[in-house]
Parts: structure tokens; C-alpha cells; sequence
């Protein structure tokens, strides 16, 4: 198995990765923490899909890992200051760079535990660095082991960030699933 992440350009497969099975379903399509609170409240159905759409006409939202033709796997991550990170109050600036937050990787059913997640870790990692990031921020839980809900495993674990080599920045006031998330950091300059 080969493979390849590359900025997430094609709107099917990122619709394959973060949209619903339903179009009028009221899910994710990863804009909980790159919009406003108050915008995606209010985008219902296909609304979230066509603002998708619209965001990708200003550049990639993420990343996408790809085995051969087949999308099987999604990152999302963009500068930090156009995401809701840069307003919360339950994940601390560590200091004024202008980091870019990494917030949701995603492996499709069926692709899952063959590696998939550190190579979609590392290429958004790539992709911030071609675009000047100077390091890249995640927030994973810090579970210690125990296992994660699936459906809240997206912010993904402290480990599987050190193993991409960050390192733990702060601590924060968020909790997801019973577990307290860290902020983890990576300098890429």
C-alpha cells in the first residue's frame, strides 16, 4: 500500500471524508471549529456542503490521504487565526506565532490501523510548512491509554501526535469524551 497525501482539492473526495451519508443530514463536513459558533449553527443540510465548497474556492481546508485513486483518509488544518481556536477559551495561546491548527484526522472503515494517520500527521504537517507555517498546533485528548469513542476520536491522541514529533505545549480546559485535551505543538522553523 502506497500512500499519498496531497492538499484536499477535489470536493467529492473531501464530501467522501466529511460529508454526510445523507445530504440533508445536520453533520459535520469538519466546519465545527474552522466557521464561527454562530455560522455553523446556522448551516443546515446541504447549506454545510456548499460552504465547503465555497471555502475550498479560497485554497484547500485540509488534506487528503489517497491509496492509489481511492481517498481514505482526511486532516483538517488551516492558519490557527481563520479557525475558532483563535477565540476559545478553553484552548490557551502558547505565544503570538502565527500557528496553524491541525483539529480532525480522519481514516475511512476498512483502511484503519495500516498507518494511514501518521502519513495524513505528517503531510499536513508538509503542507503548513509549504505555506509558511512556523509550527503547527494540535489538541488531541491525552487518554492514557484508554480507549476513545470512535465517534470523538478525531481530535486524535496525545501519543499519536509525539510520535509525529510534537511535543506537549500547555494544557488546556477542554474535555472531550471524558478526557482532558493538551495542546501539542510542532516548530517547523
Amino acid at each position: 500500500m502506497t500512500i499519498d497525501v496531497r492538499p484536499a482539492a477535489e470536493f467529492d473526495d473531501v464530501r467522501t471524508m466529511v460529508g454526510p451519508k445523507r445530504p440533508d443530514a445536520e453533520s459535520c463536513w469538519c466546519l465545527s471549529y474552522r466557521v464561527p459558533g454562530a455560522v455553523n449553527r446556522e448551516l443546515r443540510g446541504p447549506a454545510r456542503g456548499e460552504y465547503v465548497r465555497a471555502l475550498m474556492a479560497q485554497g484547500p481546508p485540509g488534506v487528503l490521504a489517497y491509496d492509489g485513486d481511492e481517498v481514505v483518509g482526511w486532516a483538517g488544518i488551516h492558519p490557527r487565526s481563520d479557525t475558532s481556536f483563535a477565540t476559545a477559551r478553553k484552548i490557551p495561546h502558547v505565544d503570538d506565532l502565527d500557528v496553524w491548527s491541525l483539529w480532525c484526522v480522519r481514516v475511512r472503515p476498512g483502511h484503519r490501523k495500516q498507518g494511514i494517520t501518521g502519513r495524513l500527521i505528517a503531510g499536513a504537517v508538509e503542507y503548513a510548512r509549504d505555506q509558511g507555517a512556523p509550527a503547527v498546533e494540535a489538541y488531541p485528548v491525552d487518554n492514557q491509554g484508554a480507549k476513545v469513542d470512535l465517534t470523538m476520536a478525531y481530535v486524535g491522541t496525545r501519543v499519536m501526535f509525539e510520535r509525529a514529533g510534537f511535543e506537549k505545549a500547555a494544557d488546556t480546559d477542554s474535555v472531550l469524551s471524558g478526557f482532558p485535551r493538551v495542546l501539542m505543538r510542532l516548530r517547523l522553523s
